[in-house]
């Protein structure tokens, strides 16, 4: 299994590779050279299997022969050992045909524990076989940053540097991260929006010197390997639900474009999937493409949903790059293009084979708070901001004809309650109660330094803590 860049000027890479490499020397980003397929009778013979067995089987094809793959499945096992449900991804039925699908049941209470929890396995395995150790830069807008931490706190062969947004993300978020006390754990609060914290790490991967220097590696949706691994949650949802036998239809709420593109990875490698609603909140630079074929930035407007407060989604070029007949030379226009002036425009065709699939759907803070009050009276459940987003995408998808009453349609729960328990109270009068793991963090002492949006400054500051 070989890898290339959505920019077509980097080398391809194998699976170890691109894991430590994250982001393209192109600054593309990789996909597999070819998608790997699995005929209906192996999909649908996973029902019954563990999430593990389903895990491993859907995710060593893009892994190829290597002493990795050797291991991989223990591997697997034991990422998911600590997620406190038996199924890891329970699904749960909230109307007729209406199902969630709960992602936040491992340690950090959101879905990039799924990724994560085996990402930082898969770096201490490759990086004890080769001898070598990384330095991980990341930005977050919330929930990839405690996830990651959580997954390489503590590791000999890796020091971790989290950008996040100052004062944008939840509290319980940034005490996610900010508490944690191992010494390879560092947190930058930038003075800035996520976007901002995206743009800086990006610079830092595009700066050879400093990258080779420091041996920069990421975790964020960047890294093939993260997309990779959530991937398996679209089959055994659909498994469960009947596939592949009839298709499914998934609301992903979403600001990276990450998750939603996993969803499109499961439909290329043979997992029939009737609509894929991409759900944005007020910061709808993805819905905007989705009805008009520009992809155009915006202001960052702070919402509920913060996660999902981002206006230039990373992996939305990985969807371009097929879009654009794997192009390479095209889709670097294009980026090149949307750095210079903010935005560009598909032509029609292009637009039509988008909406093939997908829909792009926007939901406003009211329709938020109206979503998680109606959600608690009339099913009992209570969900968080970034669910709700994807709940109201799904009715209104519903409303509008895009996806059949018929069609089983999932709406991907991305986060406990907890972590937002302002919103919630302020949505619905009741205040979800707070695991006692994320009550714990309370009281402690945090750790993070504040810098300014200045790449110099983040670099010198990076530099001066990373074991070289």
């Amino acid at each position: 299994m070989r890898y290339t860049s959505t920019r077509g000027a980097a080398p391809e890479l194998e699976f170890e590779d691109v894991l430590l490499t994250g982001l393209a020397r192109d600054g593309g980003l990789y996909l597999p050279v070819t998608w790997p397929r699995l005929p209906g009778e192996t999909i649908a013979a996973m029902a019954g299997k563990s999430y593990a067995e389903v895990a491993t089987e859907v995710m060593l094809p893009f892994i190829g022969p290597s002493p990795l793959a050797d291991e991989f499945a223990a591997i697997v096992e034991d990422a998911y050992v600590g997620f406190d449900h038996p199924a890891v991804v329970p699904l749960k039925q909230v109307g007729a045909n209406e199902f969630l699908l709960e992602l936040f049941h491992g340690p950090t209470f959101a879905f990039k524990d799924c990724a994560l929890q085996l990402l930082g396995r898969l770096f201490d395995n490759v990086l004890s076989r080769r001898g070598k150790r990384v330095t991980i830069v990341g930005a977050t807008s919330g929930d990839t940053g405690s996830a990651a931490i959580e997954a390489c706190r503590g590791r000999d062969a890796i020091d971790i540097f989290i950008l996040h947004p100052y004062g944008r993300v939840s509290d319980v978020q940034r005490r996610q991260m900010t508490t944690v006390a191992d010494a390879n754990v560092h947190n930058i609060a930038i003075e800035g929006t996520f976007d901002d914290c995206q743009a800086l790490v990006k610079a830092m991967f595009n700066d050879q010197a400093f990258r080779d220097r420091l041996s920069l590696s990421a975790v964020n949706s960047i890294n093939w390997a993260r997309v990779m691994a959530q991937i398996v949650y679209y089959f055994t949802a659909a498994v469960s639900l009947g596939g592949p036998h009839r298709p499914v239809a998934f609301s992903v709420p979403t600001g990276n474009f990450g998750d939603v593109f996993a969803g499109y990875g499961a439909s290329l490698m043979g997992l029939p999937i009737d609509r894929l609603l991409v759900a944005t909140n007020r910061n709808d630079i993805l819905a905007r493409f989705f009805e008009s074929g520009s992809y155009r930035s915006g202001t960052v407007e702070p919402t509920m949903s913060p996660s999902m407060d981002i206006q230039v989604s990373s992996n939305f070029e990985r969807l371009l790059f097929d879009l654009c007949d794997r192009d390479g030379d095209r889709v670097r226009g294009l980026m090149d293009g949307f750095t210079q002036s903010g935005a560009f425009t598909v032509p029609g065709n292009i637009l039509a084979r988008a909406n093939s699939q997908f829909a792009g759907l926007r939901c406003s803070e009211e329709d938020t708070a109206a979503t998680i009050d109606r959600t608690l009276s009339e099913t009992g459940e209570l969900i968080d901001p970034h669910t709700a987003v994807g709940l109201h995408a799904a009715a209104e998808a519903r409303g509008r004809g895009l996806v059949a009453a018929d069609v089983p349609m999932i709406t991907l729960s991305t986060a406990h309650p907890a972590k937002f328990p302002a919103a919630v109270e302020t949505s619905c009068g009741r205040t979800p109660a707070m695991p006692a793991r994320l009550a714990a963090l309370m009281d402690k002492p945090e750790r993070f330094d504040v810098l300014p949006h200045d790449l110099l400054a983040v670099q010198s500051y990076i530099s001066d803590r990373a074991t070289l």
